[in-house]
């Protein structure tokens, strides 16, 4: 069974059907591209995933678990996390304080416990930190803990907000074009955190990718979205060299 598998899937906006049919099954471990030009419907796919819109017809199954129409909380609960195009961090928090805020899924205390600092606050509080600081060692940012989120590099806040989103214990991660802004030296970089990521944390990824050598690099499966519909699916290798798919890149 897939971990992933989407029938279906349909939505539209003022009459404009911007994601029309969309079906997907994505297996365990896999690591899996949605690809297609500008305006495709690869982010409002996304959207529909995690709960931001409410698809028109169709159905969303994570792990055997309908989760159709949920809210992005029930969903992310349900096991999908993911980052965003436009790195949406808490510039002001610390890193350490940004992971954390991706724990709270997991961990917990009342208010009260926390306005008056009783025990179990600090019980959790230093599990979280914990916690935390695991998963800021796998990113090489540990040593940064104590940084403000903004003041890091640009390809280091993308990797702190992959941890925040792994700190939330997902199954599938979904990465919303991960390389944009990056330069070739950290797009590389970025290639070999996304394989360990899944390896280390026995993850299974769905990316939105414009940067082909990445996209070839990494990514097992394909689909290509065109206008909304699926263009074409299958190993990278043949999606790519697709004449479909090579006309409706180039537009010609």
């Amino acid at each position: 069974m897939a971990l992933l598998e989407v029938k279906n899937l349909s939505i539209s906006f003022g009459g404009l059907k911007a994601v029309d049919n969309f079906n997907i099954g994505i297996e365990k471990g896999q690591l899996y591209g949605l690809i297609g030009p500008n305006g495709a419907g690869k982010t409002t796919v996304f959207n529909l995933l995690t709960g931001v819109y409410k698809p028109n017809a169709g159905s969303v199954e994570l792990n055997g678990v309908n989760v159709t129409g949920r809210s992005t909380i029930e969903i992310n609960k349900a096991g999908a996390a993911r980052t965003f195009q436009n790195i949406r961090l808490f510039k002001e928090l610390s890193v350490l304080d940004n992971v954390k805020a991706g724990l709270h899924n997991h961990y917990s205390y009342s208010t009260l416990e926390g306005i008056f600092r009783l025990p179990r606050y600090f019980k959790v509080e230093k599990e979280m930190d914990k916690k935390a600081m695991e998963l800021l060692k796998v990113f090489g940012l540990d040593e940064e803990c104590d940084y403000r989120a903004s003041n890091l590099p640009y390809g280091k806040q993308r990797k702190l907000e992959i941890a925040r989103a792994l700190a939330t214990e997902p199954k599938l991660l979904l990465l919303d074009e991960p390389a944009a802004g990056m330069n070739p030296n950290e797009t590389a970089e970025l290639m070999e955190t996304i394989r360990f990521v899944r390896d280390q944390f026995d993850m299974t990824i769905l990316l939105i990718e414009h940067d082909m050598k990445l996209v070839s690099g990494i990514c097992e499966k394909l689909t290509v979205l065109n206008f909304g519909q699926v263009l074409c699916q299958g190993d990278t290798g043949s999606v790519l060299h697709n004449p479909e798919v090579i006309k409706a890149y180039l537009g010609e």
